[in-house]
């Protein structure tokens, strides 16, 4: 019954910004869902980006703390990633994951891309 549908994914230029969107359907109780943007670049394995808890506290890669802000809008049942000054590195499917409560969802990925 869950499912999440990312989108805003797309080709950026380096020090482009791109907003990601994760729509949650099956959520009655998405204001108290754990959260999390993920990403797999090729030949990587996946990692974490940002995790957002119910409360509203927000945690981030080390790379990705000055860049990156993850936010949710519980009306609308919906998971934000906004990533400013994009670099190569970047590169990667983006997942929308949910953490809590169990079992975990996965969203199918959003492909972005940074070009140097």
């Amino acid at each position: 019954q869950v499912q999440l549908v990312e989108s805003g994914g797309g080709f950026v230029h380096s020090g482009g910004s791109l907003r990601l969107s994760c729509v949650a359907s099956g959520a009655a109780a998405f204001s108290t869902w754990v959260m999390d943007w993920y990403r797999q670049a090729p030949g990587k394995q996946r990692e974490l980006v940002a995790r957002i808890f119910d409360d509203g506290q927000t945690a981030y890669r080390d790379l990705a703390k000055d860049r990156f802000t993850i936010s949710r809008d519980n009306a609308k049942k919906t998971l934000f990633l906004q990533m400013n000054s994009l670099q190569p590195e970047d590169t990667a499917v983006y997942y929308c994951h949910r953490d809590r409560p169990i079992p975990t969802y996965w969203g199918q990925g959003t492909q972005v891309t940074v070009s140097s």
